[in-house]
């Protein structure tokens, strides 16, 4: 990573740039117009800042871009960093945003009945294999992952499996699909994550941002 480089900071569509938007604001980065528009197809966005440029991905990719260097930094969920476990990757701020837990979730027709405690093998729909077989393995428990990237809740009733694991907010998507959490296995917010390389070849400019956004999220 050259040390005259711009710097690069990945940030993941959806909800979790909703909520980074006053952050963004509070640290004195300001993008061009485009990046206002979430249909946009450009990914990569210029900013006030000549040294600095934004690029826009897809949540669970934005610790992947930063582990790897092709961004300095980014915002990923706590959540995605339990998935991947990257070494290269230090998440020295929590920014509080991105509210949501890690949940197991099963048909409304199975609670009552089913006793988790007693489970030796489970079958878990989830785009989070590895957070999944440890939490389960952890009580002994063997995990059968079938990976999915989304439609999590139609496993069950399509026969897939009887159980998921998914990110749950206000439970409502369980709700209409007849799911009901009997685990939480995390709670997830998102941190500002760095990659350890940059901060070593350019510590002056990473450890200022680390700490605006570290000043910007206590004010929030």
């Amino acid at each position: 990573m050259p040390a005259n480089e711009t710097l690069i900071l990945a940030l993941p569509k959806g909800r979790i740039l909703r909520e980074m938007k006053p952050l963004l604001s509070a640290v004195g980065i300001v993008p061009e117009p485009a990046f206002e528009d979430e249909n946009a197809r450009q990914l990569r966005f210029s900013t006030e800042n000549p040294n600095l440029d934004i690029v826009r991905v897809r949540s669970f990719d934005v610790a992947t871009f930063v582990a790897f260097g092709a961004a300095h930094l980014g915002v990923a969920g706590n959540d995605v960093l339990m998935e991947f476990d990257y070494p290269e990757l230090y998440a020295p701020v929590d920014l509080g945003i991105g509210r949501c837990r890690l949940s197991v979730a099963e048909p409304r027709a199975l609670v009552g009945d089913d006793d988790p405690a007693r489970w030796s093998q489970v079958r878990v729909a989830t785009k989070y294999p590895r957070i999944t077989q440890a939490h389960f393995a952890a009580r002994g428990v063997q995990a059968e992952c079938i990976k999915l990237n989304g439609a999590m809740e139609l496993a069950p009733s399509l026969g897939l499996c009887q159980r998921i694991v998914d990110l749950v907010s206000s439970g409502g998507t369980l709700a209409a699909n007849d799911l009901v959490e009997i685990e939480t296995i995390a709670e997830v917010t998102s941190r500002l994550i760095v990659n350890r390389a940059a901060l070593k070849t350019r510590p002056v400019e990473l450890n200022q941002m680390i700490e605006q956004f570290r000043q910007a999220a206590h004010a929030a």
